[in-house]
């Protein structure tokens, strides 16, 4: 097949370009079929396959590094060298990042495309055929969530639920991940996870929680922020994908999906609390670590004390995020914005803490690898779901989440024909039910990751993650199926 350009062969074949699905045809059979037709889907995927078994490595790459970086330490300082960081570690230390790993693997695959299908067609699908406004949009949102005005608006609103509990670390535990979420119906999931990862480091994890607890939070934390965005038609990526198509609004929505998530945040929050209350109770005698403003290891330790931040600063922040909300379809608009926002952040600079860039650009690093291989996996996933009756469907949908972007199961399933308005639901309601599983499961997870990160060794283990989202996983899938 010939590209609209009318030179480039196109690629990925459309899904319209295979072989049309017999009635009754093996799953199998028709994967096997969709390969004769276009080879190189296996190879994609095998690629991909292994990008995924890299990000469950990263902790290992992680720890081999600090390990040959130490034991060169003790060498030098033997010989009376001054230490130096080894190439060798900086480099395992660089795959040992999460947010690099499908950048990396893209890399790979960009090489692979170009051996079968030719440099311009490599670059045609980098450049032209992937979609990158939503990772380019949470680099925008997450910075500008992150900072001193943003964050200490939404530290006062959420203390205000916390002092029903006399703000113990217990009740900023729960304030923030039964609201926090919720937030994420109206300022976007990225905005409701930024807020959240934050306020949780300064009220919670600086508090030196037990590690069943901490894995246990941030499970709780992913699982709530993937379906608190259903309020709304507009605010998660998921949803956002399948809207127009469908004809979804916010009535909808909230009818839908809203109450049911908004209970299943409530239940799984109380749940997790019940059992880990003993402890959550205890953390009030425990002093804080370190404290969520202290500058990060490239900021300037000399820096001036910050000024009280006025009214008008914090008003015009929220301003910002409602341009970037508004056009969070056009990365022209968002962007520029941007732009100005840094312009302001500078002339203000006395009522703020630095603007932070390195986790945002490695979260929109992350998810622009990971929509690169997403976008070759089509192929089939598309006739995986095509193939599913309802509650095979739901699961469906839950578990290749965990390997895949839950936006691009969504997106996929628009791409079925003739699919009912009970599967419709149905594959939402399961992609956004298995978004806590994984950091790849939703777009704001690697956010959370790289915010919380710190606590946890510098790298989250996947599956302890999985082990911590897995209750909020099955107490929302049973709400979504059953109510």
């Amino acid at each position: 097949m010939i590209s609209s350009a009318g030179s480039i062969p196109s690629f990925p074949l459309p899904l319209s370009a295979y072989p049309a699905v017999t009635p009754g045809a093996r799953l199998l059979d028709v994967l096997r079929a969709r390969i004769d037709a276009e080879p190189f889907n296996a190879v994609a995927t095998a690629i991909f396959l292994l990008a995924i078994l890299h990000t469950f490595a990263a902790a290992r790459f992680a720890a081999l590094a600090s390990t040959v970086q130490r034991r060169h330490d003790v060498q030098a300082r033997a010989e009376g060298r001054a230490a130096v960081p080894r190439v060798v570690a900086e480099l395992l230390h660089f795959f040992g990042e999460v947010e690099v790993v499908f950048g990396l693997w893209a890399v790979v695959l960009l090489i692979a495309i170009t051996f079968a299908k030719g440099w311009e067609v490599a670059t045609h699908y980098l450049n032209d055929g992937v979609d990158y406004t939503d990772a380019l949009f949470v680099v925008v949102i997450m910075a500008l969530a992150s900072t001193r005005p943003v964050v200490r608006v939404a530290e006062r609103a959420l203390g205000q639920l916390a002092t029903i509990g006399r703000c113990t670390p217990a009740a900023w535990w729960v304030s923030i991940l039964t609201i926090g979420p919720l937030l994420g119906s109206i300022i976007t999931e990225p905005a409701a996870m930024t807020i959240s990862a934050l306020l949780l480091a300064r009220q919670f994890y600086d508090l030196r929680p037990s590690s069943p607890l901490k894995y246990a939070t941030l499970g709780l934390l992913f699982v709530n922020v993937s379906v608190g965005g259903t309020l709304t038609h507009f605010a998660a990526p998921p949803v956002l994908l399948v809207a127009s198509a469908w004809n979804w609004d916010t009535p909808f929505m909230l009818t839908h999906f809203g109450w049911r998530a908004a209970l299943a945040i409530g239940i799984s929050t109380g749940c997790y609390y019940l059992a880990f209350r003993r402890e959550l109770k205890a953390l009030a005698s425990r002093p804080a670590e370190v404290d969520i403003e202290q500058p990060d290891e490239d900021a300037d330790a000399a820096a001036p004390a910050l000024l009280p931040v006025p009214p008008w600063v914090t008003a015009v922040h929220l301003l910002f995020i409602g341009w970037m909300v508004f056009n969070l379809h056009y990365p022209a608009l968002f962007l520029g914005g941007f732009l100005f926002f840094l312009g302001f952040a500078r002339a203000t600079a006395a009522y703020q803490s630095r603007v932070q860039l390195r986790s945002p650009l490695l979260v929109g690093f992350f998810l622009g690898g990971l929509v690169i291989h997403g976008g070759l996996q089509g192929w089939w996933i598309a006739p995986v779901l095509s193939s599913l009756s309802r509650v095979p469907l739901f699961l469906g949908a839950t578990l290749l989440t965990s390997f895949n972007d839950n936006a691009l199961i969504t997106y996929l399933a628009t791409l079925v024909p003739n699919l009912s308005d009970t599967l419709r639901y149905t594959v939402v309601a399961g992609a956004v039910t298995g978004g806590g599983l994984t950091v790849i499961a939703n777009a704001p997870n690697p956010a959370g990751q790289a915010l919380l990160a710190g606590f946890f060794g510098g790298s989250v283990s996947p599956l302890r993650l999985l082990a911590g989202a897995l209750i909020p996983t099955l107490i929302t899938a049973l709400l979504f199926i059953v109510l």
